[in-house]
């Protein structure tokens, strides 16, 4: 038999130190420390041609996954220009802290400017720290777009022998 359907996938929350670490580790192969080396320059600032050094990431030790309203502003408008007003949501999408002691002091790990694409700034960063950010930059304009569809099809085929693959 053949079953097929339509769902949707919400994005994953914003970046936080540790999931930050474990999609550079798994997406890119950076271990922990070479990925908070790199965040850490990002953070710290990297000089932009005639804009002068700029942080082009918020602080990357934090357990929070909030957004400034600033941000989500920001994205919204990026992601209409960029991808389509169809990839826009009517209002921002917030997250909830999973453990009940997270220090929130700081945002979610995101780009200090949703506008500032990997690509407008890839002249000046080296290979790992363009890769790094276009991770970070990604992450935080998904979250505030619209859930993915995705077609599902499932397949059980039955054998004389009794054996159900699906």
């Amino acid at each position: 038999s053949v079953e097929e359907k339509k769902t949707k996938r919400l994005p994953s929350p914003p970046f936080t130190t540790s999931t930050l670490q474990q999609e550079a580790n798994s997406h890119l192969g950076y271990s922990a420390k070479q990925t908070m080396r790199l965040a850490q320059q990002l953070y710290e600032g990297i000089a932009l041609g005639t804009e002068g050094s700029v942080g082009l990431i918020t602080y990357m030790r934090t357990d929070a996954v909030s957004l400034s309203e600033k941000f989500l502003t920001e994205a919204k408008e990026v992601i209409g220009t960029n991808f389509g007003k169809k990839y826009q949501l009517d209002t921002p999408r917030f997250y909830n802290n999973k453990s009940k002691n997270a220090q929130e002091a700081h945002e979610a790990v995101r780009p200090t400017e949703a506008a500032r694409t990997p690509e407008s700034i890839e002249q000046y960063l080296d290979r790992q720290q363009f890769r790094l950010y276009d991770l970070i930059w990604r992450r935080g304009l998904a979250t505030q777009m619209a859930p993915a569809e995705l077609n599902a099809t499932t397949i059980d085929i039955s054998s004389h022998n009794q054996y159900k693959f699906r």
